[in-house]
């Protein structure tokens, strides 16, 4: 793999291929029991596991917690309340959208937007199993989201935003679509340090959420030039 190949489509081919791992493995044709995270992204290490409780676990389908390759849990720190619009960028097979819409109740909505059409697939089986009404799937790209501005209360992410090559379009797009007040609580890496210039352009690292971090001070940095106020980490 070489980095003349665009990281978008790195990334959308990587987590493409993992959703397809997942619905052989949640559809029983995998054996010697769950994939590993690093399997289901072709030996690309994600930063972290074990990331929901067995209650939250057990509120999702099985193929829903078998996609969940992020390095954190933003349903964590979001303050959700019922009614709120809630939208989850780089949704994957659905997990944190569809713990956010039973958070948010009948009368709110959770929004999961992905650009991988086999996610989208693995994440509208899963709404289906979860005979959840108030989510919906759209396809689409975090660096232009197809929604109206404010029209958010909230935006989550899972370890979708260091994946991306133009965060600054990323971090502008999210504060257009967000209410006056709205809230940006996302699990993402940020790195205390130098990277060295070799990981930078190590599309594998890219994949594992390494490649593409900010530092803390770039990320609220960021954060400030699109709009954001009172961020933390």
């Amino acid at each position: 793999m070489t980095t003349d190949t665009p990281v978008k489509e790195i990334v959308r081919q990587k987590y493409g291929e993992a959703a397809q791992r997942v619905s052989q493995a949640a559809g029983g044709s995998c054996c010697g029991g769950p994939p590993s995270a690093s399997n289901l992204l072709g030996g690309s290490d994600p930063i972290t596991s074990n990331l929901y409780d067995s209650a939250q676990a057990g509120a999702v389908p099985e193929a829903a917690m078998l996609a969940s390759l992020g390095c954190g849990n933003p349903t964590a720190l979001a303050e959700l309340k019922p009614g709120e619009t809630v939208l989850d960028l780089g949704c994957g097979g659905g997990i944190d959208v569809l713990l956010s819409a039973r958070r948010v109740g009948p009368t709110g909505v959770a929004y999961g937007l992905d650009m991988t059409d086999e996610m989208l697939a693995l994440a509208l089986e899963n709404k289906q199993k979860s005979g959840l009404a108030n989510v919906h799937f759209l396809k689409g790209e975090i660096e232009h989201i197809p929604l109206p501005a404010n029209s958010v209360d909230v935006i989550i992410s899972n370890c979708v935003i260091n994946l991306s090559a133009d965060k600054d379009r990323v971090l502008a797009e999210a504060f257009r679509v967000l209410k006056p007040g709205g809230r940006f609580a996302v699990s993402d890496v940020v790195v205390r340090g130098e990277v060295p210039p070799a990981i930078r352009k190590n599309m594998e690292l890219w994949i594992g959420c390494v490649a593409g971090a900010l530092s803390d001070q770039e990320y609220f940095d960021k954060l400030a030039s699109a709009g954001f106020t009172d961020a933390g980490i």
